[in-house]
């Protein structure tokens, strides 16, 4: 699929510079393993809006030549050109947010620090690898009206990941024998008396990631999501589990006017801080 290939190159590119190398290796490994999934999405949103952003101009178009009230000139291919560059970019920051709250997630449950010295090292550069991966994701979004429900996204991860250490603990606490327990100290041990499963918790990570993404790719070329692309994004998100499998396997049901559009050439800015101005 060549946007999931343009996705990978431009998360790619925006953390080239980070050193030392092994730190670096470490990142682009973990890109070139990861499913494209929400960079995928974010620029299938943004061909989708473009394809129907041009069907209402021209629709406008046509009723300006037949003298109605309200037409407006149809947008030129070059300005649609330029509405689209760095859409790419965007998307490459779909991805490197997900990226670095999936790897967050992952080590919050398997705390590599408390095994062997090896893993405790690996788990160093994996805390290090999220932290920049999700930094470098903001910088890339910063400047988009995506960017407030970029951190919207990373606050509910957080909220998530805190009531699931609580359940957590309170399975724990189930080993006690019943005879040692009263329904007090179960629900203040945060018991999952409604039997909320931790797996779901886990997965609303993708299910606001799905959002995140048709929400960048519609304002990376000026308009919100439709209700169509709305329903293709909620249609996915039933079907969310805790991870992504290849994007080619995941959207191969998206409608063929969305694959027409090809994002491919567009610019690709370099991202080389994730604290520069």
């Amino acid at each position: 699929m060549e946007n999931a290939d343009s996705c990978r190159r431009a998360a790619a590119e925006a953390v080239a510079d980070v050193e030392p190398s092994q730190l670096h290796d470490y990142i682009e490994a973990t890109l070139e393993r990861a499913s494209m999934v929400p960079g995928t999405l974010t620029l299938e949103s943004a061909a989708m809006m473009a394809a129907e952003g041009r069907v209402s101009e021209d629709d406008r178009y046509a009723d300006s030549e037949s003298g109605t009230e309200g037409g407006q000139e149809p947008v030129d291919d070059e300005t649609r050109d330029h509405e689209l560059d760095g859409v790419v970019t965007h998307a490459a920051g779909v991805q490197l947010i997900y990226e670095g709250l999936r790897l967050t997630r992952s080590l919050s449950h398997e705390e590599p620090w408390t095994a062997s010295d090896a893993d405790a090292g690996d788990g160093d550069l994996a805390i290090l690898a999220a932290d920049i991966l999700v930094a470098r994701g903001f910088y890339l979004l910063a400047r988009t009206d995506a960017a407030g429900k970029a951190v919207r996204t990373v606050q509910s991860f957080g909220r998530d990941q805190t009531r699931r250490t609580e359940l957590a603990a309170g399975d724990r606490d189930l080993e006690t024998p019943s005879s040692d327990r009263d329904a007090d100290t179960e629900t203040a041990a945060g018991v999952d008396t409604d039997g909320t499963d931790p797996a779901s918790i886990d997965a609303n990570l993708e299910r606001d990631v799905l959002e995140l993404a048709v929400l960048t790719g519609a304002v990376a070329v000026g308009t919100t999501p439709s209700p169509r692309l709305l329903a293709i994004a909620e249609r996915l998100a039933d079907a969310v589990s805790t991870s992504f499998p290849p994007a080619e396997e995941y959207l191969d049901d998206l409608e063929p006017s969305i694959r027409e559009q090809s994002l491919e050439d567009h610019v690709t800015d370099r991202a080389t801080s994730a604290t520069d101005p």
